[in-house]
């Protein structure tokens, strides 16, 4: 349940995207900077935002990515305790910062993302290791773990479905925040 709900919740992230757009995160004129020269078309403003969206997410998925060695490292120097209390530190911070930002406060963004992902893989890591409890099972136990981690993307699609509703984004995420 765990992996299913906190884990990879990152790769939820353009369900996620609607629900930033439609309450104007970066939407904020563009600087004569920020003009820069592409091949996307439309407005630059709206370019100067899909800009920094996919940076956040590039940003994040790097770190969740880059992340798995320092952080195995602590896994085996000092355990599952400290790695979980750390998870859960990362995970519940960057909740926390998401439900409070807004379109004046988006920049914090570039910080939360990077912690939910990197949260999320310490979960996934430290729970990897049940799978050594069922034998020759154990491969299928890894497996649906990384199942898991793989669907809990969806949880984004059911904020944003919920934000449809008129459920706001803070209370899902404060939401999140105290279910981690």
């Amino acid at each position: 349940l765990e992996c299913i709900g906190f884990a990879g919740v990152l790769f939820g992230w353009t369900s996620l995207l609607f629900v930033f757009k439609a309450e104007n995160y970066f939407s904020e004129p563009c600087e004569q900077d920020c003009l820069l020269q592409s091949n996307v078309t439309g407005p630059s403003d709206l370019k100067a935002q899909d800009e920094k969206f996919s940076l956040i997410f590039t940003l994040a998925s790097f770190m969740n990515n880059f992340m798995t060695f320092p952080t195995g490292y602590i896994f085996d120097r000092f355990k599952t305790t400290v790695a979980r209390l750390i998870a859960i530190f990362f995970y519940t911070c960057a909740t926390i910062i998401i439900a409070f930002t807004s379109a004046n406060t988006a920049m914090l963004l570039f910080l939360a993302m990077p912690m939910l992902a990197v949260g999320g893989i310490l979960f996934l890591i430290t729970n990897l290791q049940i799978g050594n409890l069922f034998g020759k099972h154990r491969s299928t136990i890894i497996t649906l773990y990384n199942g898991a981690f793989d669907s809990s993307s969806a949880v984004f699609l059911v904020i944003k479905l919920l934000y449809e509703q008129g459920i706001s984004l803070r209370s899902s995420f404060i939401f999140m925040s105290v279910c981690s």
